[in-house]
């Protein structure tokens, strides 16, 4: 029994990586005060959930998703690896949007830290 458990957690690896890596993403994001730390931990969270697409649509014995003629096997579904690269694309987009951000409350208040940034708006009583 505890054989066929242990087979099993390693067997599924790629989802236990991307669910360590959601993880280190996630505390990154909400412990963290210096926002550039925050942008990689969002980054980190996004690329895991990448990962978790990536494993959802792998197939044993699948093969590409292109027309073989006489072909009776089975085909892996293309659906998640098209979502995923459309998804990488918003999600490079976002980390520049959020990187452009930073910089600009850098010019705006000196530092990158949240604490000082929420004291400074508390202090100018915005």
């Amino acid at each position: 029994m505890m054989e066929w458990l242990i087979e099993e957690i390693f067997a599924k690896y790629n989802y236990w990586v991307s669910i360590i890596l959601m993880l280190i993403g996630f505390y990154a994001m909400i412990a963290k005060d210096n926002l550039i730390k925050k942008v990689i931990g969002l980054t980190i969270f996004q690329t895991a959930i990448f990962l978790f697409f990536i494993s959802l649509g792998d197939m044993v014995g699948g093969t590409e998703p292109i027309y073989i003629k006489g072909y009776e096997g089975l085909y892996v579904n293309p659906l998640p690896h098209v979502l995923i690269l459309t998804a990488i694309v918003v999600a490079v987009s976002t980390t520049a949007v959020a990187l452009a951000l930073v910089i600009r409350m850098y010019e705006e208040y000196g530092t990158i830290e949240e604490e000082e940034i929420i004291e400074k708006e508390r202090e100018l009583g915005l």
